[in-house]
């Protein structure tokens, strides 16, 4: 795993590489997949999470962004979330979600590219199967999670 640093004067450092890195650089690791992980400096506390808030921040902040991920009601909803006395397993839910999005998204593209094996409308129905076991799956996880929880 690439070890990042981050230093008092906010610049990060790759300790692989042995240079400076931007916040554009470390979206590269992520989209090549590369894992890595940022510590500060001087404590070596995790920072990994709120670089890679600030990585998606920036993402929203393009002008040239023409289909932004995070809408305003998306925002309230999740801020909404956070205040819940008991909040729901969302992090569970949108890792899984997109996950199944992005393994389809692959498919579509190398379906497309093997000159489509498939009729369209045989690829559109296998997705809609997909999703329908992904979100059954979900509900008898939550169920199971439901049935496990203390009675209040």
């Amino acid at each position: 795993m690439r070890v990042i640093r981050k230093y008092a004067n906010r610049r990060l450092y790759d300790t692989q590489q042995s240079h400076y890195v931007t916040l554009e650089d470390l979206r590269r690791l992520v989209l090549d997949e590369v894992p890595f992980r940022v510590e500060d400096a001087k404590s070596g506390e995790d920072l990994t999470r709120p670089i890679l808030l600030s990585i998606i921040t920036e993402q929203e902040q393009r002008d040239d962004n023409q289909a932004d991920v995070f809408s305003n009601a998306l925002l309230e909803q999740l801020i909404r979330i956070y205040a819940m006395a008991q909040p729901l397993p969302l992090a569970r839910y949108l890792e899984q979600g997109t996950q199944l999005m992005l393994e389809q998204q692959r498919r579509m593209q190398d379906q497309w590219q093997q000159a489509m094996r498939h009729s369209p409308v045989e690829t559109m129905h296998e997705l809609a199967e997909e999703n329908l076991r992904f979100w059954q799956r979900m509900m008898r996880q939550n169920q199971a999670q439901d049935d496990d929880a203390p009675e209040r």
